[in-house]
């Protein structure tokens, strides 16, 4: 019998090493490094022949030809079903992620007990809860009628086993693949060896079977999905379930989607029954915003194929330190450090030396860079303590010799704006582009940031002159 072969792996980034170390040379974190057995079985990806055996061939096809595609299976839950990009497809495999606490074996629970009531057969197999427990939640979200297999286990042999026996089931809930173990490993549950194995093989069996796998995943202090980015790889969908705390709402974002768009976003509203979907979510950013406040402006954003207004809120204020604080909520620093040094070195405004918060109301998260000119806006209003007109949307790319780049679906942006009683909106000037359609918006569209500044300072003195 050979003997096993042991390897040091990094439970951070998964990075194999000969010899232990305090520090991982491939993500440099410390103390992550731990000894595990070597894969040596095909459940695991090492060989399962001998290295001089000749594979069998297999067959090509052309690329042209006729596919059947397989209807969409809809959970019932039109928000998630959205993320998805139209439902569930047979045989894919999903990774859901999130902190804890945040709601994803909530959300889950409810959309396969959705699934179960349209006739789908739905299991859910939980590895951190007993089986008490999850019928506890079940009853205080009022799906305890629900027709959904229930199983609590973390052998992965015997859940294979149990749902290869009979009828495949159309769905499946994985919770969570960190508590899941295989015995072809002798390494722990959790480490970087059993979650790469455990998630091959739920993979394959999607695969085979052409059952739908949502796997949950464990999300580090950074964020991200605990275990190797190779798990990211393997999955068709990786989602993020994402929200504050302090808010009543969560938003579900996919990351990757082979299934349907990137980055779109489903937002759900947290109440005593469970997770409600909200249809709406431009009223519920903006909804409950001081309209007479400086510092805040409203900005039309994109998230995957959806427009969303937000409202962004900036303070400027003198620094007792000798070095100002950069506070941000909601969006990237280094985009606020930027917009920053653009507007002292471009438009001479001495916010360099002065304390500087952003947030972005309602806890949503913004990625692109549309919001630069809405964020500047903001900034100047802070800066200068007038507030900006309340019927008025901004959006626009920050370039570092300040000017405003156009941006992506613009018409979208505006009849969202529109359709939420907003009559005014600043936006890049097209140059050779087609002016977007606004309706019955009246735009403005200006080249650099002087532009902005300017409009700014006549609209707050015809503001002025009309009140006196």
């Amino acid at each position: 019998m050979a003997k096993a072969r042991r390897q040091f792996v990094c439970q951070s980034c998964g990075a194999v090493s000969a010899q232990w170390s305090g520090r991982c040379d491939a993500c440099g974190e410390w103390n992550t490094i731990s000894e595990e057995v070597a894969e040596s079985s095909g459940v695991a990806g090492g060989p399962s022949k001998a290295a001089g055996s000749k594979g069998r061939q297999i067959s090509l096809v052309p690329l042209a030809g006729e596919t059947k595609e397989d209807p969409r299976r809809t959970t019932g839950m039109a928000e998630f079903d959205r993320v998805l990009g139209g439902g569930l497809v047979a045989g894919s495999a999903i990774l859901v992620g999130g902190d804890p606490g945040i709601g994803k074996s909530t959300l889950l629970l409810q959309a396969t007990a959705m699934l179960a009531r349209t006739g789908s057969r739905a299991v859910y197999i939980s590895g951190e809860e007993a089986i008490q427990q999850v019928r506890m939640r079940a009853k205080r979200l009022g799906l305890a009628d629900a027709p959904v297999a229930l199983g609590t286990e973390t052998n992965l042999r015997d859940i294979l086993a149990t749902l290869q026996d009979g009828a495949p089931p159309h769905a499946v809930v994985i919770d969570s693949v960190q508590t899941m173990w295989t015995d072809a490993l002798e390494s722990a549950p959790g480490t970087v060896s059993q979650v790469r194995a455990t998630a091959q093989e739920l993979v394959r069996f999607a695969k085979k079977s052409g059952a739908a796998i949502i796997i949950v995943g464990h999300v580090t202090k950074d964020g991200q999905i605990a275990g190797p980015k190779v798990v990211e790889h393997m999955v068709d969908t990786v989602l993020y379930f994402e929200g504050e705390r302090g808010h009543h709402f969560r938003v579900l974002r996919a990351v990757k989607n082979r299934f349907g768009p990137a980055n779109e976003i489903g937002v759900f509203e947290m109440v005593e029954g469970g997770l409600m979907e909200v249809s709406n979510p431009s009223a519920l950013f903006i909804g409950e915003r001081d309209r007479e406040t400086s510092g805040t402006a409203v900005f039309a954003g994109i998230e995957g194929t959806r427009p969303v207004l937000v409202e962004i809120q900036a303070l400027v204020a003198q620094s007792a330190l000798g070095t100002p604080r950069r506070a941000v909520v909601g969006w990237d620093g280094g985009r606020l450090s930027m917009v920053l040094a653009v507007l002292d070195a471009r438009c001479g405004l001495t916010i360099g030396g002065q304390d500087v918060y952003l947030n972005v109301a309602g806890g949503l998260r913004i990625g692109e860079p549309a919001a630069d000119l809405a964020v500047a806006s903001a900034l100047i209003s802070s800066l200068s303590g007038l507030p900006l007109p309340a019927d008025t949307v901004i959006f626009g790319e920050i370039s570092l010799s300040g000017s405003i780049r156009p941006v992506n679906q613009m018409e979208a942006r505006l009849k969202e704006a529109e359709k939420l009683g907003f009559t005014h909106a600043i936006v890049p000037k097209t140059g050779g582009r087609q002016k977007p359609a606004a309706g019955n918006l009246k735009l403005t569209e200006i080249e650099d940031l002087g532009s902005l500044i300017a409009l700014l300072s006549t609209g707050q003195k015809a503001k002025k002159q009309a009140v006196g």
